[in-house]
């Protein structure tokens, strides 16, 4: 009896296309409903969101700008990218990724509690990675920082250590570089 391949939950079978991380910008008409049809689209299909950020960016025009990070094949990610673009409220859909360099940060609170050397250690890392001290106690400091999230997610793995007892995050918000827009 063969075995069939390993899936995952995005489709790809072992040996197929790897899974791509995405970071899509979607710009919409501001008003009630739109985010839960845009987060309908990805929960009816089984994709994945690791990071969704959305505010107004047009209040004269009433738009609003979403973004998005996902995963899943090339095939997936096409698919995806085309319902989004189908949905009615949405005026424009661009994969920041594929567009090529974009500028990407995230905020994140990290409070972290402790004494002594592992309140020293902490201090000093916060200091390494520019995150600042927005509250304090004898006990515990909460730092904000913001950058790549990829570097916020190693400043965590640092604290982790040292006490982290909590932490809020922003998501990514992205913006490609030169002079156009979306």
């Amino acid at each position: 009896m063969a075995s069939s391949p390993l899936q995952s939950v995005y489709g790809a079978s072992v040996g197929q296309p790897p899974i791509e991380k995405r970071t899509i910008a979607v710009l919409v008409d501001n008003e009630p409903g739109v985010l839960a049809r845009v987060i309908g689209l990805f929960s009816g299909r089984g994709y994945n969101i690791e990071s969704l950020t959305v505010s107004e960016v047009d209040q004269e025009n009433g738009l609003s700008r979403i973004t998005v990070v996902t995963s899943g094949t090339p095939q997936i990610l096409e698919q995806i990218k085309a319902q989004l673009d189908r949905l009615v409220p949405v005026h424009r859909v661009r994969d920041l990724t594929a567009a090529g360099s974009f500028v990407e940060r995230e905020l994140a609170l990290v409070k972290v509690a402790g004494t002594g050397e592992k309140r020293v250690e902490a201090l000093r890392i916060a200091d390494i990675f520019k995150a600042e001290v927005v509250d304090a106690g004898l006990d515990y400091f909460v730092f904000q920082m913001h950058h790549r999230s990829d570097k916020v997610d190693r400043f965590i793995e640092l604290m982790r250590p040292l006490g982290l007892v909590e932490l809020a995050r922003t998501g990514v918000v992205a913006i490609v570089r030169g002079p156009k827009g979306l």
